[in-house]
């Protein structure tokens, strides 16, 4: 019990360094803010006439919201491995703290950059016209889910900036996977339209099952005349999403405490 809460309260400090340490960096900030807010207005607006209007609109924000936290996760590889870069891991690594601190203060930290993020997601979304169809409580529990799988994509950022271990690396890499994880989805579109092949990727994809998830929990069904997949991880995307964000949060979690000990120990 005495290991968990020192790991609680060394994380915390962590945590609040990380968020203090964003006065440093504004453009970070400011980044992980309007680029959600660009993709609402893009794709409500630009695209949005020709996919359903009104109705798209209100289809779209579930798989803004699926892709605003996965793009965060970029953020996560950065900051891991700027203090990679800069020696800070190595003086973390000098103080009686666990290594897993410095792993989980990071995430953590995103995370509360994550829930920012939504707040302002969300305020840009009524804006354009979205509204929650559903009860308060399927509501908060959209919430939740999204804030769980932005807790796994920032695993997924930890292990790559781990891997890369320098800031120009980092970026690359953890810009390289995204665009193609969240755009082969149901974020924006129905898989209907996509090739057999790329179509069973795109429902089994984890940003497709929070996507739906997070629509069905908010009420916000399809635009008339746009189909429905009936594949398993559609008509069963809650579990499924919640599935994969734990199966992610587990895996990546393993694998970054892994290659931290090995750069920590090298």
């Amino acid at each position: 019990m005495t290991s968990v809460r020192r790991l609680a309260r060394d994380s915390s400090i962590v945590a609040w360094r990380n968020l203090l340490n964003l006065r440093r960096t504004p453009g970070s900030v400011i980044a992980a803010l309007v680029q959600p807010v660009m993709f609402v207005l893009l794709l409500a607006y630009v695209f949005g006439g020709s996919l359903g209007g009104a109705d798209y609109r209100t289809f779209l924000m579930g798989g803004i919201f699926a892709q605003a936290v996965t793009f965060n996760s970029a953020f996560t590889a950065l900051g891991l491995a700027n203090d990679m870069d800069k020696g800070i891991v190595d003086r973390f690594r000098s103080l009686p703290m666990p290594r897993m601190a410095v792993l989980l203060g990071r995430t953590m930290s995103d995370l509360l950059m994550s829930t920012v993020t939504l707040v302002v997601t969300t305020l840009c979304g009524l804006l354009v016209g979205w509204r929650i169809g559903a009860s308060a409580g399927d509501a908060v529990l959209a919430y939740l889910l999204i804030l769980l799988f932005a807790f796994a994509m920032s695993w997924v950022g930890a292990a790559i900036g781990l891997i890369a271990r320098s800031v120009e690396v980092a970026q690359s890499a953890g810009l390289l996977w995204l665009f193609p994880v969240t755009f082969v989805s149901s974020a924006f579109v129905s898989t209907h339209t996509m090739p057999g092949p790329l179509r069973a990727v795109a429902e089994w994809n984890p940003v497709s099952a929070t996507a739906t998830a997070v629509r069905d929990l908010f009420g916000n069904p399809a635009p008339s005349g746009v189909p429905v997949s009936d594949a398993w991880p559609v008509v069963h995307a809650l579990p499924y999403a919640l599935g994969c964000a734990c199966l992610i949060t587990g895996v990546f979690m393993l694998l970054a405490l892994t290659r931290f000990r090995r750069v920590t120990l090298g």
